[in-house]
Formats: C-alpha cells, structure tokens, sequence
C-alpha cells in the first residue's frame, strides 16, 4: 500500500465547512490509528479483483479471490495469468465471462493494446470510458479504480449501492434517495467527492474498504 492521498486532510476540512452530515462523520470516524483511503498503484491486481467480486457477495468475493491468488502462486501480474487455463480459473470459482475478462485483460496489457500508463494523464471522464472498452469493465468498475487504484479525489459513483444506501441513512431520505439531491450532494463536495464517498461508506460499513 502507497501513502494517503496528498489531499485527504484538506478534503476534510473543506467537506467539514460544506456540509453538517459530513462534518459529523468526519468527526466520528477519526481516531489515531484512522484507516483511510490508500492504493496498490497495481492496476492489473485492482481490474482483477473488481471483476471477480462482480454481482456475489464481499464473503463470496474474497473467498474466490484468495483461490484465485492462490493459483496465480502469490503473482498476480498478466504474464502468470496467461498461463492459466480456463478450466483453472473456473476451478477458483469463477464464472465463464468473468474467466473470459481476466484472459483478455491479461492479453491486452502483455500486448499493449491497453495501456495503463495513458490513464494518468486523461481526465476522470475519459479515463472511465478508456477502462469501459475492457471486458466486463462497465462505468462503476472503472470509477473504483479511479478511486482505488488512482486516488481520484473527485470521483462520485453513483451506480454504487452502498453510496446511494448511506446517503438515504445519513441524509433521512427514502431509498432510493432522489436523483436532484445526489446531483446536490456532487457539487456541495466536489472537488473532493471521493472522500465524501469514503466517509459514507463508513457510515454503513465499519469495514474500510480496498481494491
């Protein structure tokens, strides 16, 4: 894991002086040991793990995950997943099209045709539909390695469940919470809507999370 993002701090202070219900949560979740939002800077591992947590559940994710890092003998890089069969994919627990994206993530990269390297110089906005043109990548996946991987600090996924959940919680309205009042929320926190976004995760899940 790499250091915190250079503006975290000022982010909690800007977001403290915008908003009430981010003040407080801000506030509740700081402690001396407070985890926040860090990143591997390793895009291949993130791609992979987003794809294989896709529509099961976070048990179920991890579960198939450490087969699947198990198989690749603790090197998850493209030139050891190339190397794999379908059938020892499938074997981790994986589905035929999510077998399907990771052979052709790690074919795209070893032969260049995707270049992660392209990504930081792009804004948020073509950096998404850069990463949506790779198998079984769509918008939210690459918001999160946006986030995660890349620490975007403006980076507001609102096909995010967990997101639209906490916002409803914190902000006492129904569920789904209305599309002009998430609108609303965008650019009361933007630029930094990332950590808004860290911190309402909290707010539902005491574990942080990481990609």
């Amino acid at each position: 894991m790499t250091k915190v993002p250079k503006y975290w701090n000022k982010a909690k202070r800007y977001l403290s002086k915008r908003d009430k219900t981010m003040a407080r949560l801000i506030k509740n979740y700081r402690s001396p040991n407070e985890t926040i939002l860090t990143s591997r800077k390793d895009i291949f591992f993130s791609l992979c793990k987003s794809i294989i947590g896709q529509q099961i559940s976070v048990a179920a994710a991890n579960a198939v995950f450490l087969k699947f890092k198990k198989k690749c003998k603790n090197k998850i890089n493209p030139k050891t997943v190339s190397k794999l069969t379908s059938t020892q994919l499938r074997n981790c627990g994986l589905s035929g099209q999510k077998v399907l994206g990771i052979k052709s993530l790690a074919k795209q990269i070893i032969n260049k045709s995707f270049n992660p390297k392209l990504i930081k110089n792009m804004s948020d906005e073509e950096a998404i539909v850069y990463l949506s043109n790779l198998r079984q990548i769509g918008r939210w996946s690459a918001e999160m390695i946006l986030l995660f991987t890349y620490n975007r600090s403006d980076i507001w996924p609102i096909q995010d469940i967990g997101l639209l959940r906490a916002i409803s919680k914190n902000y006492n309205k129904k569920y789904f919470p209305p599309e002009k009042f998430v609108s609303l929320l965008q650019k009361r926190f933007s630029p930094y809507c990332s950590v808004a976004t860290w911190y309402l995760w909290r707010s539902i899940d005491p574990e942080p999370i990481q990609y």
